[in-house]
């Protein structure tokens, strides 16, 4: 046997809520209110509280005393007599009892009846309502059904793009690996010709630097000289100041001299002038080639416009 799933303190609660609100108590009603049970059982739960609620209980009768007994007996005694006048009284009001009770039962039957009809009515409402609400569920769950067949087709779709982005995108990362192998290659044969490069630079510059040197010397000697020839030519202005008083007849001879010694040394300082020039020129494209600035210009060049300044 299937257990109760309401208690009678849930049921009659039910019964009482439908009654404030104005509603006819009914198996349908209350099986509304409590959301779900038998109609018959509920009902037959509420009609046995109403039942006991309209019921007093009896008092147990306590025996009476003697003499209360004695005084009894000769009351029935004397009530007797009355007792059968009343008896035809008592008949009459029976009569009229059993046709109250007739009318009652009728009565009674109505409102039975009329429960029925209520019952009925709140039992067709509870099936359309459960009608409306099966009909929402079908609908849901055809919408249900269509969005789960849309989502499936989504995701199969997603499914063939991940499955396209996962192919381009290997293809990508092979493409990417060849090209940063490919960089680094190139990169090792750059860093070996800047390497080889940078000494090539290193050895020109170091002849640079010797030649550089050779022309200080040069430069060393031409100076000495022209301060030779300079300390020459006042000695022998000296001289000729010295003698110009006692060689008259030389004057002419010395005055020669003295010209060519003034022309000796303008021509030696003019060559040191130059000789200076080209040294500092020389100084300031071995510091661009220090630097490894480019100029236009190969170091097979510089060393052969070097060597010209040289053989001039």
């Amino acid at each position: 046997m299937r257990p109760v799933e309401f208690t009678s303190e849930e049921i009659i609660a039910a019964g009482e809520a439908l009654l404030s609100i104005g509603r006819n108590v009914t198996g349908f009603a209350l099986r509304q209110r409590v959301g779900g049970g038998d109609p018959k059982r509920l009902k037959q739960v509420w009609d046995e509280h109403v039942a006991k609620r309209s019921t007093t209980e009896a008092a147990p009768v306590a025996e009476l005393p003697t003499e209360v007994a004695e005084e009894v007996a000769a009351v029935t005694k004397a009530l007797t007599e009355r007792i059968s006048a009343l008896a035809v009284e008592l008949n009459d009001k029976a009569v009229k009892a059993a046709e109250r009770r007739v009318a009652e039962v009728v009565r009674a039957a109505g409102e039975q009846r009329e429960q029925a009809e209520r019952e009925l009515a709140d039992a067709s409402q509870t099936v359309e309502d459960l009608e409306a609400k099966l009909d929402e569920a079908k609908a849901e769950a055809a919408s249900l059904a269509q969005r789960l067949a849309e989502v499936q087709a989504q995701a199969q779709t997603q499914a063939v793009e991940a499955a396209q982005l996962k192919e381009r995108l290997a293809a990508a990362e092979k493409s990417a690996r060849a090209a940063q192998e490919q960089r680094t290659a190139d990169l090792a044969r750059a860093n070996s010709d800047l390497e080889s490069e940078r000494k090539r630079h290193d050895q020109e510059a170091s002849k640079l630097r010797a030649e550089v040197e050779a022309r200080r010397g040069e430069l060393a000697t031409v100076k000495a000289k022209a301060e030779t020839t300079e300390q020459t030519h006042q000695e022998n202005r000296k001289q000729a100041a010295q003698e110009a008083h006692r060689v008259a007849e030389r004057l002419a001879a010395v005055k020669t001299e003295r010209d060519t010694a003034r022309n000796d040394v303008s021509n030696a300082r003019e060559e040191s002038a130059r000789l200076r020039g080209q040294v500092e020129a020389l100084e300031k494209q071995l510091a661009v080639l220090a630097r490894g600035s480019g100029s236009g210009e190969s170091r097979e060049k510089i060393a052969g416009r070097v060597q010209t300044k040289k053989d001039a």
